[in-house]
């Protein structure tokens, strides 16, 4: 009988929640119940015990990777010797829609623009290089929005390289759920932050690989550190639904949204559209290229089916 393989160890530790809370240490809550009803997503739930019990031994430990990030930049200019400027600590936030990628990313910007260091913070998402929809119309793309192809991966690249080269002025068009398209003329405008974060769907992926055999270059290649949001998919379906069934009530109605047809929809055929939806776009695009990525992760934030997060796993150095 052929004797087993031996296991290879994890590429992570793991923690559950109340192990991981203890790491908080001393870090100091500046946030409150208005903050964090300010910064949850539609759909969320969040209270002052998730950013306490989560989110602060999070900040805690980003705190350590800057400053041994700023080191190793220091020691390696020294050796070259180069003269530098700081150089921007860049974070990726990853994940499924709906799975709360997006207030993960704005508590982080909060926790962090609050360090005794005070640094500026810039949340950018990836949403703004989305492909326009007449670009998407023409390549047929439009039933693939959020998929890797229908964005402008190298702008989205050259935007991330320049901020992390200390360019003094860097900027990224803007996207509207309204209107489910870019915003004709509009920028967001990025002026060397101390950490940049970067928010979306597939900012995890792998670098691609040319005809020629050479391989490209990521936008991973250029974060210090990465979270993946993670859940079961069941339960992301649910949340993804449920938050359709919110939006036909509230940003579905307003005068210019590119859903106002689904406001009006009953309750059977606005739950018949949510589950064609994920089950034509969403679900593929988080089976074939969001869930792939997690491994890439320096941290995972796994939650349950109350939407907190109960356990959290740490790429070992």
């Amino acid at each position: 009988m052929p004797s087993e393989r031996p296991r290879l160890p994890s590429a992570y530790v793991e923690l559950d929640r109340a192990a991981w809370a203890r790491l908080r240490d001393q870090t100091p809550m500046h946030l409150d119940a208005t903050d964090v009803e300010r910064l949850q997503g539609l759909g969320d739930r969040l209270d002052l015990a998730e950013v306490e019990q989560v989110y602060l031994p999070l900040s805690r430990l980003l705190s350590f990777y800057e400053g041994a990030t700023e080191g190793l930049h220091q020691v390696t200019s020294d050796f070259l010797g180069e003269r530098r400027g700081r150089t921007p600590f860049v974070i990726g936030v990853a994940g499924s829609v709906a799975v709360g990628k997006s207030t993960t990313a704005r508590i982080l910007k909060e926790v962090i623009s609050r360090w005794e260091s005070a640094p500026e913070v810039e949340l950018v998402t990836t949403d703004g290089f989305l492909l326009p929809n007449h670009i998407l119309a023409e390549r047929n793309l439009m039933a693939r929005k959020g998929f890797p192809e229908s964005f402008d991966r190298r702008a989205l690249q050259r935007f991330v390289a320049e901020v992390k080269a200390g360019k003094a002025e860097v900027r990224a068009p803007v996207y509207s759920h309204l209107t489910y398209d870019i915003v004709p003329g509009e920028e967001t405008v990025v002026r060397r932050p101390d950490v940049l974060i970067v928010e979306g769907l597939n900012v995890l992926q792998p670098p691609r690989r040319h005809h020629d055999g050479r391989t490209g270059t990521a936008v991973s290649d250029f974060f210090d550190f990465s979270v993946y949001v993670d859940a079961p998919v069941s339960d992301i379906k649910a949340w993804y639904v449920q938050r359709f069934l919110r939006l036909r009530e509230t940003a579905f109605t307003q005068p210019g949204s590119y859903f106002q047809r689904y406001a009006s929809l009953s309750d059977e055929a606005a739950l018949d559209i949510a589950d064609n939806l994920w089950e034509a776009i969403n679900a593929p695009n988080l089976r074939d290229n969001i869930l792939p990525t997690r491994g890439r992760a320096t941290l995972v934030l796994s939650k349950g089916a109350n939407h907190s997060v109960r356990r959290i796993r740490l790429r070992r150095l």
